[in-house]
């Protein structure tokens, strides 16, 4: 007797806990890897021994992470089709969280990339863009909701074929102990939009296969989703896999050209450094 069409006994509690011993070791396509040390796609450039987070994310899925202060964040885009929307919320006080706008207002620049602040409504910066191979990404529009979702695909579940962002960050969140009011406006990689002179947007989708690094300016709660932009003008739902590694690194000083480029990036690091200190992180 068994429980599954597969021919995997399960029937009885002794033979489920021998066929979930029999899959130890056993790797599947999209998943974390544990210890991160044993990932399959370890970064050339990072000894694996140093990773502290290497994981796969499947199309249309999602994950969430607490970082320590100074941990490097690489999200690779192996097929040209990811599109990493992300969250950013302070480990240490959640309620401190991405704020889009100032992310765009203080480096007075829209368009994210390299060297690009990614700053809480605090005047913090919780991360920053520090290398980038795509150029091709989106403060703008956030992620999709279960209703654009349902329109464009016919369906929106997280576990269904064209999961909206929004249902997938909600899943992230309660992860970390928060819930659907806590999320803010997302920032998304690798699926590029520009304005338009009429104040329209223009859909520049993918530069191919490529590579963003996050520098971890505090210690952070990461949700990513990884679905469909909303203004993604395939009629059928299309997105990659999304591979994510990250180890610990040092994060911005003053001594960083980054940090004094324009009297608003100075204070919003010195603000981020002030705020490390005091607390000790």
């Amino acid at each position: 007797m068994t429980s599954s069409h597969d021919g995997r006994n399960t029937a009885t509690v002794l033979a489920a806990r021998d066929d979930a011993r029999a899959q130890d070791g056993v790797r599947a396509e999209w998943m974390p890897y544990l210890p991160a040390s044993s990932s399959p796609h370890a970064p050339a450039d990072v000894d694996p021994a140093l990773l502290t987070w290497a994981e796969t994310v499947a199309p249309g899925g999602y994950t969430s992470r607490v970082v320590a202060r100074g941990t490097r964040l690489r999200f690779s885009d192996v097929t040209g089709d990811a599109c990493a929307h992300v969250l950013l919320f302070s480990a240490v006080a959640p309620w401190e969280r991405l704020n889009v706008a100032d992310t765009q207002k203080i480096p007075w620049q829209a368009y994210l990339g390299e060297g690009h602040p990614l700053l809480s409504g605090d005047g913090r910066v919780l991360a920053t863009v520090v290398a980038d191979s795509s150029g091709r990404h989106d403060a703008f529009c956030g992620t999709t909701s279960d209703a654009w979702n349902v329109h464009r695909y016919g369906d929106a579940a997280p576990e269904g074929p064209s999961p909206s962002g929004r249902g997938l960050f909600t899943l992230a969140a309660a992860k970390q102990g928060l819930e659907p009011r806590d999320l803010p406006p997302s920032v998304s990689f690798f699926q590029g939009v520009r304005v338009e002179a009429d104040g329209g947007f223009h859909w520049l989708g993918s530069a191919g296969p490529a590579e963003v690094d996050l520098l971890a300016e505090l210690p952070l709660v990461v949700l990513v989703a990884n679905t469909a932009h909303p203004l993604d003008p395939r009629p059928e739902f299309t997105v990659g896999p999304l591979r994510i590694h990250a180890w610990r690194s040092t994060p911005t000083s003053t001594a960083d050209d980054r940090a004094t480029r324009t009297p608003e990036l100075r204070r919003a690091y010195l603000n981020t450094l002030d705020h490390a200190e005091a607390r000790g992180l």
